[in-house]
């Protein structure tokens, strides 16, 4: 039989998890031990409270309130507490005293991934972060090892697997925003509080993330535009559906370069838009993830799968886990972080885009030449226009496509609509994203 050396993992966090990691490190820890040439001893797990029930039937004697004793003589941290403070803290711990560390917090990342980055490569320690975005699907490593060659010009991501079953069940059953929402926290998909999830803020932490690393430049959380799905009706979704789209909210990471300036840029955003149905991202149903890169030379790829879940987000924590494990075995400092290309990250304001506009208006001779003189005065194009009339209130919906056109236009013509006199009000404003 062979005989292994050890090497000492910490698991910071027994949640969903971080039990589920635990368990499958005690479980497979014979075939985790063949593949590296190691074996992973789990040294223990701190936790708030070692009494607490778990996801997995772990020894008690694993658990320990101290965490910072814990991290002492670790070879491997992994954190998965989640949060901020304490994690912070204690990542920081965990890299001075000459630990690798495994992390699956978004929010720790979006918001101190550079001090966090820079501590590791200051010491030679490696820093991997598989399980902050999408859950199971490989995207991280594809990302920063795959095609670390190529450029990046493009992401757009379903990241956010509470708002994709919302919107997926608005649109397949007509339900209403309210509804959907209930029928998410029935089945466990939504939390009690959803406003990290309904309100992007979570889909914008991952796109802090993913633009960081696909563009090479520090993208922080306060420089990613975000809006939710929470002014997203049944109306516009069923309007989406008839004209072939279907509503998404998109974390969309972009290279672009201002076509007045020359300058390039990157661009973080999180809003819901519309999706063509021929598109991959269409296909996209329940609570799964999915990111669309598009890359100059490799052309366009889609990641797909479970974004969530403790066992699938537990396997993208092994694979970091056995990555690190095998280095250890093999020698040589940690990989930086490649975040020196330095590019600006550009306003909302500055990108590209197209919208889908619904207005109602009176019925009357010459409002459609004043809706055209709006839009011609802002620099957009019509693209498509449906009208409809309802004879009982001698009102016209009109549903305008526009071309694409700056932001920042789009924007100002839809203001400018709504404060027409020939425009009763402006029911709807969302934009199209994808190619068809």
């Amino acid at each position: 039989m062979i005989e292994y050396r050890s090497i000492r993992v910490a698991l910071l966090g027994a949640g969903s998890v971080g039990s589920q990691v635990a368990r499958l490190l005690l479980e497979q820890g014979d075939e985790l031990a063949g593949r590296i040439g190691a074996r992973l001893e789990l040294a223990g797990v701190a936790v708030r409270d070692v009494d607490a029930p778990r996801d997995a039937d772990l020894p008690r004697e694993l658990f320990t309130t101290d965490a910072e004793s814990l991290i002492l003589g670790a070879d491997i941290v992994i954190e998965l507490m989640g949060g901020i403070e304490p994690a912070r803290t204690l990542v920081l711990q965990a890299i001075a005293s000459g630990a690798d560390v495994v992390t699956g917090n978004k929010a720790l990342l979006a918001t101190h991934g550079p001090e966090l980055f820079a501590a590791a490569e200051q010491v030679g320690a490696q820093l991997s972060y598989e399980a902050s975005v999408g859950g199971a699907i490989p995207i991280i490593r594809p990302l920063k090892d795959s095609l670390a060659g190529d450029r990046i010009d493009r992401i757009l991501g379903i990241v956010n697997g509470t708002t994709n079953f919302i919107l997926d069940r608005m649109d397949t059953t007509g339900a209403s925003l309210e509804d959907a929402l209930a029928t998410a926290t029935e089945l466990g998909y939504a939390e009690a509080d959803p406003t990290a999830d309904i309100g992007g803020y979570d889909a914008a932490q991952k796109a802090a993330i993913l633009s960081s690393l696909a563009f090479h430049t520090e993208v922080p959380i306060e420089a990613v535009h975000r809006e939710g799905i929470t002014s997203v009706t049944a109306a516009q979704v069923e309007s989406a559906r008839r004209a072939g789209y279907v509503v998404k909210l998109l974390a969309i990471c972009e290279r672009l370069a201002d076509p007045d300036t020359g300058e390039e840029g990157v661009s973080a955003r999180v809003y819901p838009a519309m999706v063509h149905r021929s598109h991959p991202l269409a296909a996209v149903h329940g609570a799964n993830n999915a990111v669309f890169v598009e890359a100059a030379a490799a052309g366009p790829l889609m990641f797909y799968g479970a974004g969530a879940g403790g066992v699938p987000t537990a396997s993208a924590v092994l694979g970091d886990l056995v990555a690190i494990a095998r280095r250890h075995v093999l020698g040589g400092p940690g990989t930086a972080e490649s975040t020196h290309a330095e590019l600006p990250v550009f306003d909302i304001g500055r990108i590209t885009t197209r919208y889908s506009i619904t207005i109602e208006a009176a019925d009357e001779p010459g409002v459609l030449a004043t809706i055209a003189h709006i839009l011609a005065d802002h620099g957009v194009s019509v693209g498509e226009l449906e009208q409809t009339i309802d004879d009982t209130t001698g009102r016209a919906t009109l549903v305008i496509g526009t071309h694409e056109a700056r932001e920042s236009a789009l924007s100002q013509t839809v203001a400018a609509l709504a404060e027409s006199p020939v425009v009763v009000s402006v029911a709807s404003a969302i934009r199209i994203e994808g190619a068809e």
